[in-house]
């Protein structure tokens, strides 16, 4: 039995309510009509004889659809019947012992909740497997909703088709963009539908889209025309840690590896419009914030991010360049601690910034928890405070729902750090992108720096630029 990865594109599954059986070849072929390429038979208190009624019945009107049928749980229903296929809970069935039963003529689907389980059941004999669930679902009373990552981890994981399935509604299925699965996996959202043909089609043409996409995210920065820093570095980062990169430019700058020779803002009503032609069309799913040199500019953005409703937002409070140039005006400073620090879930900054907006000096790791807190309480974002600069070396401090955690690391010496503070936080808004929690995102945006550093590239007269691209390989062998 064929298994292609777009019969699961739209996978939808049986409410199984006693009084909608007299029903369901009706809504069931409305489903199909709609779009639908796979359809599961789950009906929990029906008696097996029932069940093998049901299934016989949508076992013929799914494969005049051209669609899949998979039972659930039922092997001897699925075999019976005709389906294509049956799929078996974690709690159920092993799927060795269903394999044993089914041979090699029906398909086998398997639910899993980590890349341990769904390895497990693809070695076990699965065909294809249902992950989730993704979002609270009132069909199950002990739903754990898994984090987006697991989802991509188990898709990059496996060989076989994955579904997306728990709680999914037209509302939220483009937030699983970007995550590899094969299709989602709907019941209220189709058989609760008023309309379930139209609710057919609109799932299905999101789901499709879902497929396609990937994950992106929009770096709000200034340009270094040396490539090191700036949207060079944040564009860059994001597309080699795998999301769709963005940029919204604040400023251009006339700079290199020794320092900025001249800086031009971008007019407000052109940020703004940068903004806008980003957000109406391609949604990204993190923003990083870098240089932003004026107030006004700073307002601009403040206000976007509130009309978008932009989420997960990583604030990189720019003032001074690795090599000592100011990159920030003195009333711009305050606007951001006002404006802009309020809308992001992060504020990145290193030891002079973090002086400058908690108003106290810092001398070593004591005072960078207290200028932390401090911060953290003024602007209402987690913060992370980064070390460097005499005070903690290569280690930083993150403080974020009330508690605080080290992330500590290796000094490497290299002298070349131009664009460092831009690249950990667009690698932070990259893993944040890609549904990993906040601590997560630090602690991987980290290894990635490192990784960056210890790859040794020297070029320029000063403070040189990073090799962002050093796991991708060197072009030059």
């Amino acid at each position: 039995m064929k298994c292609e990865k777009e019969r699961f594109l739209l996978y939808a599954v049986t409410d199984g309510s006693p009084e909608g059986r007299g029903t369901i070849c009706k809504r069931t072929e409305a489903a199909l009509r709609g779009g639908v390429t796979c359809v599961q038979l789950r009906d929990k208190t029906a008696t097996e004889e029932e069940l093998l009624a049901q299934a016989k019945q949508l076992a013929v009107l799914c494969h005049r659809y051209g669609a899949l049928f998979i039972v659930n749980d039922n092997v001897r229903v699925a075999l019976e019947s005709g389906a294509d296929g049956v799929h078996v809970g974690l709690s159920d069935m092993a799927v060795a012992k269903v394999r044993e039963m089914a041979g090699e003529g029906l398909i086998i689907g398997a639910s899993a909740h980590s890349v341990s389980e769904a390895v497990a059941a693809v070695s076990a004999g699965a065909d294809y497997l249902g992950v989730g669930a993704m979002y609270e679902t009132s069909t199950k009373s002990d739903t754990h909703v898994l984090p987006h990552c697991v989802l991509g981890e188990i898709t990059r994981a496996v060989k076989v088709p994955v579904v997306a399935i728990g709680g999914i509604t037209k509302e939220n299925l483009p937030k699983l963009r970007g995550f590899g699965q094969a299709g989602v996996a709907c019941v209220g959202a189709v058989f609760g539908a008023a309309d379930i043909e139209a609710a057919a089609r609109e799932l299905r043409a999101l789901s499709e889209r879902a497929t396609r996409g990937m994950r992106a995210a929009l770096t709000i920065a200034g340009s270094d025309s040396s490539g090191g820093a700036g949207i060079q570095a944040d564009i860059k980062t994001m597309t080699v840690n795998g999301v769709y990169a963005m940029s919204a430019v604040t400023a251009l700058t006339a700079q290199n590896t020794t320092g900025v020779a001249s800086i031009l803002p971008v007019p407000p009503e052109f940020l703004a419009a940068q903004l806008d032609c980003i957000f109406r069309d391609i949604e990204p799913d993190a923003v990083k914030i870098g240089m932003v040199a004026t107030g006004d500019l700073i307002r601009v953005i403040a206000a976007k991010l509130r009309e978008y409703g932009a989420t997960d937002v990583v604030v990189d409070p720019v003032m001074v360049t690795t090599s000592g140039s100011s990159l920030m005006r003195s009333e711009a400073v305050e606007t951001l601690a006002k404006e802009l620090l309020p809308l992001a879930r992060l504020a990145t900054p290193n030891i002079p910034e973090a002086e400058v907006l908690s108003g106290m000096k810092i001398i070593d790791e004591a005072t960078m928890e207290i200028a932390a807190v401090k911060i953290a309480a003024e602007a209402g974002c987690a913060v992370l405070v980064k070390g460097g600069h005499r005070v903690s070396d290569a280690s930083d401090y993150l403080f974020a729902d009330g508690r605080g955690q080290w992330f500590r690391g290796e000094r490497i010496d290299n002298p070349n750090t131009h664009g460092t503070g831009c690249t950990l936080s667009s690698a932070i808004a990259s893993f944040l992108a890609k549904g990993y929690t906040l601590p997560e995102a630090v602690a991987k945006a980290k290894a990635y720096l490192s990784g960056a550093l210890a790859a040794m590239l020297d070029l320029g007269s000063g403070s040189g630029p990073m090799n962002h691209a050093y796991a991708v390989g060197n072009a030059a062998e």
